[in-house]
């Protein structure tokens, strides 16, 4: 599992170019193990903050139906098809400095989705870039934490990645994406 993993990181620090970072760090107990993602954008930390805090700044990278309402106790969601949510709730936020959010996980790890974890997103200005970190924490023992870490290890360096990509090669045009992605599979289909 840690191959395989190690393996999907490597393949999108490559398919996703970008300055970042990625660490497990696991402390003696286990309930204390964090995993710690950083990238550098580049872009100044106030269009990287409205990126990461508005409804608009959100569909240009992350994706096209989300909602953020900027309050602790509000929404920072991403919508997908078949009705399933990611994101969480924000617990606090400091304008241009930091985002701190009851994470959910991923529907497959239910018990994990609804004792949530705790993200932290902080932004830094270096110059006209902006370092982006995030730390998340609240991590449990059990099988299906250890799942849900393995597989968050990966989609939030994914996350990440594609929070960079947007300042360095422009907003996603979600309308050709979909297209793209429904021409490979009309492909497959007719294959």
């Amino acid at each position: 599992m840690r191959v395989r993993t190690a393996m999907a990181i490597s393949l999108a620090i490559v398919l996703f170019p970008a300055t970042f970072f990625v660490a497990q760090e696991h402390t003696a107990v286990p309930a204390e193990r964090q995993l710690a993602i950083e990238v550098e954008v580049p872009a100044p930390v106030a269009e990287v903050w409205k990126a990461f805090s508005t409804r608009e700044g959100l569909g240009t990278w992350l994706a096209p139906d989300t909602t953020v309402d900027l309050r602790p106790g509000g929404d920072w969601l991403v919508h997908f098809p078949g009705g399933s949510t990611g994101g969480g709730t924000i617990v606090s936020f400091v304008p241009e400095k930091e985002i701190v959010l009851a994470a959910l996980a991923p529907d497959r790890f239910p018990h994990v989705r609804s004792e949530r974890t705790h993200a932290v997103f902080t932004f830094e200005a270096h110059g006209d870039r902006t370092m982006v970190r995030l730390t998340q924490t609240g991590w449990k023992t059990g099988e299906e934490w250890d799942r849900a870490y393995e597989y968050l290890m990966v989609g939030n360096a994914q996350l990440m990645s594609t929070l960079h990509h947007r300042f360095a090669f422009g907003p996603i045009d979600w309308n050709k994406t979909a297209g793209s992605v429904a021409g490979e599979k009309k492909q497959e289909s007719g294959r």
